[in-house]
């Protein structure tokens, strides 16, 4: 087996979730994992990709591939696979990721298995883990011919650094465009502006919910997680009634989050929501209603008025840290 991670990078910093995939993919015998840069000042970024199990990084440097649009890089990821003969490709789940793997696999005309939250190697043959039943089952899912395409849902594993022996192995490569691939251009980007870490990054993040009673109340979510040095997050309620911005949506149709520590406040746990946090290692849920579903996955619950609770918790906190 010959696997090719794709490693997405924003900037000088490589993405979390293709790290976590990368990482996945040096334990599953293989020993020569590849992975591939592609964009603007990426070569500098070859050595990073080692530390997480890359034997090999193919590295694709133009400045014409920033800002990054999907086409390109279906043209460059295709050339790889031919290149390098590559007959497993694994991706970690992100909007341009996505994109790149459904045209890959249009390209090459190859299967792709999607929401995967887990792969392993079985009688030598690769075999995938996705949820079904609104994430109440897991079922296996295989390839019936190759290339095998993956695309995990963020947060599927952890970025762990290697003891790399030498650098990797760099391959820099000419990326071959074709007509198609260049008709579409982004114009303009404006970055939102957040302080503190993103909820997919962030090790401890503090969710809100409709138990809150109001969006103004949303500041005891905020204030929490400053005091805990965490991120804030939402539920789809809160977002649909305008109470938080889109881009902190926890659940099914927003991010999947896998913190070491999730704070639930005033959240009932319906499925759409555990979907996206249920890889947290520990869960902490303060809700006044004994029966919300939510305590039947949390690790530690407590029954009670948000308000009453959340500001003496914070209180508390950075009284112990000294703040």
């Amino acid at each position: 087996m010959s696997t090719l991670v794709f490693v997405e990078h924003h900037g000088s910093e490589l993405q979390k979730g293709s790290l976590g995939v990368l990482s996945k993919a040096a334990t599953l015998g293989d020993s020569d994992v590849a992975a591939v840069l592609v964009g603007a000042g990426v070569k500098a970024l070859a050595a990073d990709a080692a530390r997480f199990g890359a034997a090999k990084v193919w590295v694709c440097e133009d400045d014409a591939l920033d800002p990054p649009t999907p086409q390109p890089r279906v043209d460059v990821l295709a050339q790889v696979v031919a290149e390098g003969g590559y007959d497993t490709v694994l991706f970690g789940n992100s909007v341009l990721a996505a994109d790149v793997a459904a045209g890959l696999a249009a390209r090459l005309d190859a299967g792709l298995n999607w929401d995967l939250a887990d792969i392993e190697r079985r009688d030598r043959e690769l075999v995938g883990k996705r949820p079904a039943l609104q994430d109440s089952v897991y079922v296996d899912v295989g390839w019936t011919s190759e290339p095998r395409l993956g695309l995990f849902r963020a947060g599927s594993f952890d970025a762990v650094e290697t003891a790399a022996a030498a650098g990797p192995e760099v391959v820099e490569i000419t990326a071959s465009l074709s007509d198609h691939s260049r008709g579409a251009r982004i114009v303009d980007r404006q970055l939102e502006e957040a302080a503190g870490p993103s909820i997919e990054d962030a090790d401890i993040v503090v969710a809100g919910g409709r138990g809150l009673g109001a969006p103004e109340s949303f500041t005891l979510a905020e204030e929490l997680a400053k005091a805990l040095g965490g991120a804030v997050g939402a539920t789809r309620a809160v977002v649909d009634a305008g109470w938080y911005p889109y881009s902190a949506q926890i659940g099914q149709t927003g991010k999947t989050v896998s913190p070491k520590l999730y704070v639930a406040l005033g959240i009932s746990g319906a499925i759409q929501h555990k979907v996206g946090m249920q890889g947290s290692s520990v869960i902490v849920s303060i809700n006044k209603d004994a029966n919300a579903p939510i305590f039947e996955f949390s690790d530690l619950g407590v029954v009670g008025d948000v308000h009453e609770v959340v500001p003496r918790l914070t209180e508390l906190i950075r009284q112990r840290r000294g703040g």
